[in-house]
């Protein structure tokens, strides 16, 4: 393993790490390469097993302590920040978020409304809202011309997390330098640019703002769509109007060899929070965002005036263009809709999403509430049931809810008496639904249920059945705003502390769709950013307690995370961050297993301009937070976490492989986790894949990768290895897997492992090995 497939981003000072690093190759011990020379899984392994170098110590001999600094809740560390602005084309050295230019322009450090973590370990990171703090009196008349394209920049951590930062080139990403042809409402006419200032600047043509991301299957990251802005009305030369936000049609390329941007093939529609997920065949799909947010008026397609954009798009990675789907493809979606790529191939909506509540943007927005599949075979939609609530309402007594909760059928009383209470806390809708009749459990179902705003959609990690096949995948979804028992469409104000857990049995194109409620946040929580760890769990960081797009400025800052056991379906307060993040806010699994933590990039408040009542217990409101924090888990605090000592490079579906580990007498789990992409709270590609022991031979330990790209879409993976303890389960650091798919022409000259296995005969006790597999 060479030395660029280290992580970059160091374990603590006290643990010894140990690598083969020998060229380009990975060294594995030789042996007889087929299952039957392998001892069967359970079994003891070799005597000389249990003398494995950890440093100085055998495992035998090292004791499983805990660091001075441990704690069962984990610690941030202190926040950090790009020290410098350019400036009039100077850099400038200041822990100031912004500097003001020699035009009386305030020049700010970019805050991580998007990351993705690399393959070398930096980490892209994109902009979000630049510009937002030259607003005088109303982003909302003032935004279409001060808004700039967002900047991206690389973070790199070395020895002792001392982070550097790299200016991509181009640094706003390149999209549409000689401006782009908006869809104003007199474009094309006689009459174009006479009520709009689409055409008076390019410097905000191609934002990467509201773009989605993901990972290619070769590694380098792509962003589809972004944001045009202009007034609209607006007359040029005049600071006032009414912003537009427009979806554009844009994809880029981000390439972490050359640290460059280019521009790929455009999309047919303009999207403004559309979502990506990676298809088996390594496609990327597309669906929904909005071509104009405020005024979605089309004079040239009326169809698709009023609502999202229902068509949906395929994305070749090798040829780079874009395909339309046939109309058997198109559905109405909220913004950023939460999907998932399953077992069977077909891509699951779970009916989570962004929308402006609480009256949303769309005339169909009432289909938000159903969960459907996708088959990429058919291109073709199938309704599976009203999400959450896979029950007639009558049957669990919500008939009265349902008569009660329609505008047009409640009385004055029923009102009054339900939803008098509602705007201060949610919860009161359960205590004051004993004057309805209605059961408290089925009542807490019937809030759980529908379209979620503003909500992570987890998928929890994959675990195979009895045959080593993957069909069943399980949805955790807390917190964010519900449609409280269908009180309006999508959602409301106030977030909830319910979650539920959703679990999709797929038998060949068959799909059963079951939910079910899990133990509760510990707090309600708005924009809440899920990870999935690689003990199993997932952690909740940063969020709001009001939805802060409704009411901007107005939110309480949530800065202490929360755990939640799969197991035991609860969860625990963790430790607290040291900055607040609520709107735009991010979070990334490392390689180490830590957590890096950024972003926070509000909207004005109240729509007008920086008013921070942080005094008053709300969020801080000046500006975007450029800072990254470091979340610790209790995990990483320890002196004996495990360590992969060999794996390869490259793997492909099916393909029987060994890794090395230092103890294999206890480690007892690996797990698979896909290198996160996120913004907006989604990853659409985000999956962990528990991968069976087979066998073990001394420190060998045999495994098997799924059989299908279902399950582990082509793409760039951390392997870990993990022991039980009794303060946990502890994870060693990852190493880096890329998963080959053979069958897409661009990737096809990628090696991969030979389907042998190392033999612990043939190594030394400092580690060394004799026998050399082919890996890349």
């Amino acid at each position: 393993m060479n030395s660029k497939n280290l992580p970059l981003i160091p374990a603590p000072a006290a643990r010894s790490r140990r690598y083969l690093a020998l060229g380009s190759a990975l060294i594995l011990s030789a042996c007889g390469g087929g299952s039957s020379g392998d001892n069967a899984a359970g079994t003891s392994p070799s005597p000389d097993s249990g003398t494995a170098v950890a440093g100085d110590q055998t495992v035998s001999e090292r004791q499983a302590v805990l660091r001075d600094d441990y704690s069962p809740v984990g610690a941030f560390s202190a926040p950090f920040a790009e020290p410098t602005i350019i400036v009039d084309g100077e850099a400038v050295t200041t822990d100031e978020r912004c500097v003001t230019n020699s035009e009386g322009l305030l020049e700010c450090k970019p805050a991580a409304g998007t990351m993705a973590l690399l393959e070398d370990g930096r980490v892209l990171y994109l902009n979000a809202l630049e510009g937002t703090e030259n607003v005088e009196l109303s982003i909302v008349g003032e935004f279409g011309e001060v808004s700039i394209n967002d900047q991206s920049r690389v973070l790199a951590l070395g020895d002792n997390d001392t982070p550097s930062w790299q200016k991509p080139d181009p640094l706003r990403a390149g999209a549409n330098p000689d401006g782009n042809d908006s869809e104003t409402l007199l474009n094309g006419t006689e009459l174009d640019g006479l009520l709009d200032t689409a055409d008076n600047t390019t410097r905000n043509d191609g934002a990467l703002f509201c773009s989605d991301v993901i990972g290619l299957a070769d590694g380098r990251i792509m962003a589809v769509g972004g944001t045009d802005y202009y007034s609209e009305p607006g007359i040029d030369g005049l600071p006032l109007g009414v912003a537009e936000l427009e979806g554009i049609k844009n994809s880029r390329i981000f390439d972490e060899r050359s640290n460059t941007w280019s521009q790929s093939g455009d999309m047919t529609y303009g999207r403004w929070y559309p979502s990506l997920v990676t298809l088996a065949d390594s496609k990327v799909f597309v669906a929904s965002g909005v071509t104009k947010l405020l005024k979605p008026v089309y004079p040239e397609d009326p169809l698709n005036s009023g609502r999202n954009v229902v068509q949906t798009e395929t994305y070749d990675p090798c040829s780079g263009v874009w395909t339309e789907n046939p109309p058997t493809a198109d559905r109405s979606l909220p913004l950023y809709p939460r999907m998932h790529l399953l077992p069977n191939g077909h891509l699951l909506y779970n009916a989570g999403g962004q929308a402006f509540n609480p009256f949303g943007q769309g005339y169909d927005q009432a289909l938000w509430n159903l969960v459907a599949s996708y088959n990429p075979q058919t291109q073709a939609w199938t309704d599976i049931g009203y999400a959450g609530l896979p029950l007639r309402l009558d049957e669990a007594g919500l008939a009265q809810l349902s008569s009660t909760l329609n505008i047009t059928n409640a009385s004055m009383d029923q009102f009054s008496t339900l939803l008098g209470d509602l705007l201060e806390s949610p919860t009161e809708l359960l205590t004051s639904a004993a004057d309805t009749g209605v059961d408290e459990e089925a009542l807490k179902i019937a809030i759980a249920g529908g379209m979620r705003g503003s909500t992570s959609s987890t998928m929890l990690p994959l675990k195979p059945n009895e045959n080593g096949d993957y069909t069943e995948v399980e949805l955790l979804t807390a917190g964010g705003v519900p449609s409280y028992a269908l009180l309006t469409n999508p959602g409301g104000y106030l977030p909830v502390a319910q979650s539920r857990i959703d679990r999709i049995t797929t038998t060949g194109d068959r799909i059963d769709y079951e939910s079910r409620l899990t133990g509760p946040l510990n707090q309600p929580r708005w924009y809440g950013t899920n990870v999935v760890m690689p003990d199993g769990s997932v952690m909740v960081f940063s969020g709001g307690t009001r939805d802060g797009v409704v009411a901007p400025g107005l939110e309480g800052p949530l800065m202490t995370a929360e755990r939640f056991d799969p197991e035991s379906g609860t969860w625990t307060e963790m430790a607290t961050a040291n900055r607040p993040r609520t709107y735009h806010n991010t979070a990334l699994l490392l390689a180490d297993g830590r957590v890096l933590i950024g972003g926070h990039a509000p909207i004005n408040t109240a729509y007008l301009s920086h008013i921070s009542f942080e005094d008053f217990g709300l969020a801080p409101n000046a500006g975007r937070d450029p800072s990254f924090e470091i979340y610790t888990p209790p995990y990483a605090m320890r002196n004996d976490r495990p360590e992969i000592l060999s794996a390869p490079e490259n793997l492909t579906t099916g393909q029987s492989f060994s890794i090395q580990v230092d103890d294999p007498e206890n480690i007892d789990k690996v797990l698979l986790i896909r290198r996160t992409v996120m913004t907006h709270l989604i990853d659409g590609d985000q999956r962990a894949i528990e991968l069976p022991i087979q066998s073990r031979n001394g420190r060998n330990l045999r495994l098997t990768m799924p059989d299908t790209h279902n399950v582990v879409p082509a793409g760039k993976y951390m392997l870990f290895v993990s022991k039980d303890s009794e303060e946990g389960r502890v994870p060693s650091v990852s190493a880096p897997i890329t998963v080959v798919n053979t069958a897409l022409e661009c990737m096809a000259d990628l090696q991969l492992a030979d389907d042998t296995a190392g033999t612990d005969t043939d190594t030394g006790t400092d580690g060394s090995s004799d026998g050399l597999l082919g890996i890349l």
